[in-house]
């Protein structure tokens, strides 16, 4: 089957992201993973095939594994409704209906390692996102224990980290204590498992919803290559960033092309695009145990 760059469903009010589109049916919302791929702020013109499919596998592994309360509901493409049925073909394994939220406005990140933005936060300051760490810790370096360190959710741009202080002003104490401990508990867990299948888990965001009764809810994408920093087990080296399972076949075939990042990014190049739908696919079949079907 052909990669989805974009899915069309008439008459439902929709909202799209880098990856996803999510069609808002009232209480409820049905959100497809498409096969785009983004980098450097840009979403690119090039699609990976399976993609969508392969982050929607990963959500539903981890959401059954964690068995965290969540936002899931289905993934019958045909019990969505006449509007949804006639594209059973094309959103089957890559659409889920799932309870609407109100959507905390804050990522909550969870570090294993010390890597991305707090690295370059520790280096400043010997700390990430106010917390202190020890000194003399290497890039990569496993932390003494996983730290949580919330972002901003900027539409544009990066994510801005902040204190856990700065978080609570935004979603109350209660809220911000409640997100902490959830988001800290799933990534030990997931860590876990990762681990005994060879893939550690350095860091990764998580995002929570409230459900009108004040029920809080597990939602969007999890522990994908996506949202999350995966690295082979065996190649792991502090001191130095491990090849990861996600876009860095994209990333680094990007730097050599010599692309302003300030215009339309390139088209793809088929081997780049083949090395990283292997990568997803690698990482899918290690985390679940099943073999990706294509």
């Amino acid at each position: 089957m052909a990669p989805l760059f974009r899915s069309e469903i008439p008459g439902i009010p929709c909202r799209r992201g880098k990856v996803r589109d999510v069609y808002d049916l009232g209480d409820r919302l049905i959100i497809v993973a498409t096969d785009r791929i983004s980098a450097f702020d840009w979403i690119l013109p090039t699609p990976i095939p399976d993609k969508g499919r392969l982050l929607t596998g990963m959500t539903r592994f981890w959401l059954d594994l964690l068995g965290i309360p969540n936002h899931y509901l289905s993934d019958d493409v045909a019990a969505m409704g006449p509007v949804f049925a006639p594209h059973v073909k094309e959103l089957r394994g890559r659409a889920m209906l799932v309870r609407k939220t109100s959507v905390f406005p804050v990522e909550c990140v969870v570090r294993g390692y010390l890597a991305g933005s707090g690295w370059k936060e520790y280096r400043s300051s010997g700390g990430v996102c106010g917390i202190a760490l020890p000194p003399g810790l290497q890039e990569c370096e496993q932390l003494p224990q996983p730290i949580f360190t919330p972002a901003t959710k900027e539409e544009s741009g990066h994510d801005i980290n902040i204190s856990f202080e700065e978080m609570a002003k935004i979603t109350g104490d209660l809220a911000a204590v409640a997100l902490k401990e959830r988001s800290l508990e799933a990534y030990r867990r997931a860590a876990e498992h990762a681990s005994a299948r060879g893939i550690l888990i350095a860091d990764t965001k998580f995002e929570w919803g409230r459900l009108p009764d004040g029920e809080i809810l597990l939602i969007d994408e999890v522990l994908t290559p996506d949202s999350s920093r995966f690295w082979p087990r065996d190649s792991y080296r502090p001191g130095s960033n491990p090849p990861s399972f996600d876009k860095q076949f994209v990333r680094d075939w990007l730097e050599t092309t010599g692309w302003d990042k300030n215009s339309p990014p390139p088209e793809l190049p088929a081997g780049v695009v083949a090395k990283t739908r292997e990568k997803y696919v690698e990482a899918f079949e290690r985390l679940t145990g099943e073999e990706f079907q294509d």
